[in-house]
């Protein structure tokens, strides 16, 4: 049953997606006024591209004129795809602005508008489903702001409608949000658990005779996971917390192609090693660049500024977590089948060659900014 579970794990590597430019992400912000919600959508002009067709002139560049054009058209896809709802009540929307805006990875539409609820209320209710017809991966990332306090939340295909209460929200509940979404964004960032995975795959086992022999005991195994885990999450929470205070930027792109060499480079030692016992070397040197792009995320969430240092530390323990529970389910099954020629040949060497198969076509797509699938 063990072996059978993780020769699924091993496939799967094959069927994440591949496409590895900085996901398909929204922004919205909402802020409540009494009876009235003003809004502001941050869209990619590259998903809108692909949606509603922008790019008239078919010459791959998409202008401040091809996007006027479609004014009327973007913000008709766009708004009936979110629906506001007071005290079960819709609360009709009226666009009030449009503009262009430069985030880390390209140009926005930027789509203002106000939303009228028909009396006072203690709860928003919002649906959102934007791209997720056509982008599985899509999420919408939302801050809620009233009476000077902010929460987020991140709408996916599984969780189009959600419900926020009015009440200005605890430092611990804003912790929690944060720790929340720590946790999410480790789960679904492919490239960070791939990182991880390559530089856990050789922790049950040691190099002897040019070959993967299995450890003698679970003792050591641990250890090296202690050390690999550790390292990872010290450099990439220094860099996390300096990006996330402002001390230090680096351009998403470039950022993003390492990551993917990184994936790259763990996994391909594997299979011929070079750091050998200094796998927690590398997890510090690349972790400290993963950290930026955890910060990217957390930038585009929003931090709220009453609460800046309670965010940037909910959300790192929600990644430390996420990557603990990742631990605690691999650990124990690869122990168990280290002395396997399965996990030896199949799982180290055929994994590891997946791995840096697919992280490889993440790293030409970023860094030359190409699309591959």
């Amino acid at each position: 049953m063990i072996a059978r579970l993780l020769l699924s794990l091993a496939l799967l590597l094959g069927m994440l997606p591949a496409h590895a430019h900085k996901p398909s992400d929204s922004y919205l912000t909402l802020s409540v006024d009494g009876q009235v919600v003003n809004g502001q959508w941050d869209i990619a002009l590259r998903d809108l591209d692909f949606a509603v067709g922008l790019d008239a002139s078919g010459d791959a560049e998409i202008t401040w004129g091809e996007v006027k054009a479609k004014h009327v058209e973007i913000a008709a896809y766009a708004m009936s795809r979110l629906t506001l709802s007071a005290e079960g009540k819709p609360c009709p929307s009226t666009i009030t602005g449009h503009m262009i805006d430069d985030h880390t990875d390209g140009a926005y539409a930027v789509l203002q508008f106000r939303a009228d609820c028909s009396g006072a209320f203690r709860a928003l209710q919002v649906r959102y489903v934007l791209f997720f017809d056509i982008d599985p991966q899509h999420k919408g990332l939302l801050r809620l702001e009233y009476q000077g306090s902010s929460r987020t939340a991140i709408f996916s295909p599984d969780k189009p409608s959600q419900e926020f209460s009015l009440e200005v929200p605890s430092k611990w509940a804003q912790f929690i949000d944060y720790l929340r979404e720590g946790v999410w964004h480790i789960w679904i960032g492919f490239d960070h658990i791939l990182f991880l995975l390559a530089l856990l795959l050789p922790a049950v086992v040691m190099r002897a005779h040019r070959s993967w022999e299995p450890v003698a005991a679970f003792r050591p195994a641990f250890w090296n996971v202690f050390r690999i885990v550790t390292s990872f999450t010290v450099a990439h929470s220094i860099t996390l917390s300096l990006a996330t205070l402002g001390v230090v930027s680096l351009p998403s792109r470039l950022v993003e192609s390492i990551i993917a060499a990184s994936v790259v480079i763990a996994a391909l030692n594997n299979v011929i090693p070079i750091f050998q016992e200094r796998r927690w070397a590398m997890a510090f040197t690349f972790g400290l660049v993963h950290g930026f792009g955890f910060a990217s995320v957390l930038a585009d969430l929003g931090l709220p500024r009453d609460a800046l240092v309670l965010a940037l530390v909910g959300f790192n323990v929600g990644v430390e977590l996420g990557q603990l529970a990742i631990v605690a389910v691999f650990l124990p099954i690869a122990y168990a089948l280290r002395r396997t020629v399965f996990y030896r040949r199949l799982v180290l060497i055929g994994g590891s060659l997946l791995i840096a198969l697919l992280a490889a076509a993440w790293f030409v797509e970023r860094a030359f900014d190409l699309k591959l699938f």
